[in-house]
């Protein structure tokens, strides 16, 4: 008899249960979009010549911006993330002459160093 009973309450039960269904709306402000892009363009390397000092890893990358601040505390640096590693570079120069002259600074220092041609601007 409880065998009976406890089957059909677990019968009755199955029969009522059903999935549902949900639908997501995000609603932003669309100068969200106007910002990322405007972040994107002021954040990138375009019209700069800059030397990449060495990658890898968030941790690596940080220990070696950390060195290229005290090797060259005027000079302008930071870290790019470009997956899938990141990027310490150094400097913003305008002429390429500018650049290769610190370039040759930079790789008695740190002798992989490359030089990287500025980005063309897109129209």
């Amino acid at each position: 008899m409880k065998t009976t009973v406890f089957a059909a309450i677990l019968i009755g039960l199955t029969t009522h249960l059903s999935a549902q269904n949900a639908q997501v709306n995000i609603q932003q402000d669309p100068k969200i979009d106007e910002l990322v892009k405007l972040y994107t363009k002021v954040s990138s390397n375009t019209g700069y010549y800059q030397i990449q000092v060495g990658f890898g890893n968030y941790k690596k990358a940080l220990d070696l911006l950390n060195q290229v601040e005290v090797d060259f505390p005027d000079w302008y640096s930071k870290i790019e993330f470009e997956s899938p590693t990141y990027r310490v570079r150094l400097g913003r120069f305008k002429t390429k002459l500018e650049a290769e002259r610190k370039y040759l600074e930079v790789r008695k220092k740190y002798p992989h160093a490359m030089l990287l041609k500025p980005k063309e601007k897109e129209s």
